[in-house]
């Protein structure tokens, strides 16, 4: 599992960590039943506070990409799971309400951003 932490960005510590698993959940890079680092782990190094990484973790698990295990740790969320599901479906709307938005802004037509679309699902 790699996470870049960038200073200079808009987004809060926690949220570059949540993202940057989340993305790798979603393209497989993590596998599901896969266990991620412990909390003091990621801690020690990425060089950040326990308490940001429990923040990161605790909203992975409450958006059903992980589970906690007591005593065991963090595990990724069966693909299978109804939550991790949802959330995925969820991803993928706003995903496409932001490619629409910016065809439009484009100047593109309907016509033209399901073209696009097509192609993607084509590959």
């Amino acid at each position: 599992m790699k996470i870049v932490i960038k200073n200079k960005s808009e987004l809060p510590i926690y949220e570059q960590i949540e993202q940057q698993i989340k993305a790798q959940i979603l393209d497989g890079t993590i596998a599901e039943n896969a266990q991620l680092p412990s909390i003091r782990q990621l801690a020690r190094d990425l060089k950040i506070s326990i308490i940001t990484t429990t923040r990161a973790y605790n909203d992975l698990a409450d958006e059903g990409f992980v589970i906690s295990v007591a005593g065991k740790g963090y595990f990724v969320s069966p693909r299978g799971d109804e939550l991790m599901r949802e959330r995925m479906l969820f991803e993928m709307e706003d995903g496409l309400q932001k490619a629409v938005t910016n065809g439009r802004n484009a100047g593109l037509t309907n016509d033209e951003i399901r073209a696009a679309l097509e192609q993607f699902l084509e590959e």
